[in-house]
C-alpha cells in the first residue's frame, strides 16, 4: 500500500496537483460544487496509476486539482464502495493519496435514507457521528506506522469547530441544517422496513453505504474530517416507501444547488 500510494502521488505531482487545502470526495448532493472551482488539472480515474475506477451510475469517475477562492482543493468527482466488489483497501486508497499528497481537511458527502421523524426527502443533516456496521474494517490487517497508529482515537471523527462554522454559515444563508449520527451499511439493498426499524433502535439518524470507511481512514492519518448527508429516502416508523437508484439521483439533485453553495462559501473562508 504505502509503495503505491507513492508511486500514484509521485504521478499526480508530475500531472500538475500541487499542495492541496481541502480533499473533497463529491457524493450524492455535491455535484454542482464543480461548477464554483477553477479547475486547473482533471484526470480521468483510469488514467491514474493503482486508482480503481467507480461503476456506480452518477459517480463520474474523475479526479480535479482547482480553485475555490484562494483555496487549492482536490475533488473526487466519483467514489469507490466496499459493494462494488474493490477490495476494503483499494475503496479507501484514494483518501491515503490525498493525505500523502498534502491534504489536512477531508469533506465527504453522501445519500441517505433517513429514520429521523423530522427529516424529509431533500433535507440536508451534518454529520456529527457515525456508527460502522460495515462486514470488513478498513484498518483491518497489520499496520503500517508510516500511515498512522495501530489504535485511532475516534471520539472526534467530525471535527466540532467545522460544524459550528457550517451551522453559522447556513443560519447566515437561511438554510435550515439538520445535525444526526450516520450508520453505515455494506448496501447495495436499500433497507427493509425491519433494517430501518433496527438503525433507529441503534441510535442513527440517516443510514447509507459509504463515508465510514474513507472517515476512519482519514482520521488514522490524522486529517480533520467533515461530513454531510442528504436525506433521498425515508424509513421512518409506519412511512417506508419503495425507492430506486434513479430515485435516490433525483432527490440528491435537489438539493445540489443549496450544498454546493454552502459548502464553497465553507472552504473560501
Amino acid at each position: 500500500m504505502w509503495n503505491k500510494v507513492q508511486e500514484t502521488v509521485e504521478f499526480l505531482k508530475n500531472s500538475g496537483f500541487s499542495t492541496p487545502d481541502y480533499g473533497i470526495i463529491l457524493g450524492s448532493g455535491l455535484g454542482k460544487l464543480v461548477d464554483v472551482i477553477s479547475i486547473e488539472q482533471s484526470l480521468e480515474y483510469k488514467d491514474i496509476p493503482n486508482f480503481p475506477v467507480s461503476t456506480v451510475a452518477g459517480h463520474q469517475g474523475r479526479l480535479i486539482f482547482g480553485t475555490i477562492g484562494d483555496k487549492k482543493v482536490i475533488c473526487l468527482q466519483g467514489r469507490f464502495h466496499y459493494y462494488e466488489g474493490w477490495t476494503m483497501q483499494e475503496t479507501i486508497f484514494p483518501v491515503r493519496v490525498m493525505k500523502i499528497l498534502g491534504v489536512q481537511n477531508l469533506i465527504v458527502s453522501n445519500a441517505s435514507g433517513g429514520v429521523n421523524s423530522a427529516f424529509a426527502v431533500g433535507d440536508i443533516m451534518i454529520i456529527n457521528d457515525h456508527i460502522n456496521m460495515m462486514p470488513l474494517h478498513p484498518l483491518h490487517g497489520k499496520n503500517d506506522e508510516r500511515f498512522g497508529p495501530r489504535f485511532v482515537d475516534m471520539s472526534d471523527a467530525y471535527d466540532k469547530p467545522m460544524i459550528k462554522k457550517m451551522l453559522k454559515i447556513a443560519d447566515e444563508e437561511d438554510v435550515k441544517l439538520h445535525q444526526g449520527v450516520y450508520m453505515a451499511l455494506q448496501g447495495p439493498t436499500f433497507e427493509t422496513p425491519a433494517e430501518y426499524g433496527l438503525v433507529r433502535v441503534l441510535g442513527a439518524d440517516c443510514v447509507g453505504m459509504s463515508t465510514v470507511p474513507e472517515v476512519i481512514v482519514a482520521k488514522h492519518m490524522g486529517m480533520t474530517c467533515f461530513g454531510v448527508s442528504v436525506i433521498t429516502d425515508l424509513g421512518v416508523e409506519g412511512i417506508v416507501e419503495s425507492v430506486s437508484h434513479e430515485e435516490v439521483q433525483k432527490a440528491a439533485k435537489t438539493a445540489e444547488k443549496t450544498l454546493s453553495k454552502l459548502v464553497a462559501r465553507f472552504v473560501k473562508e
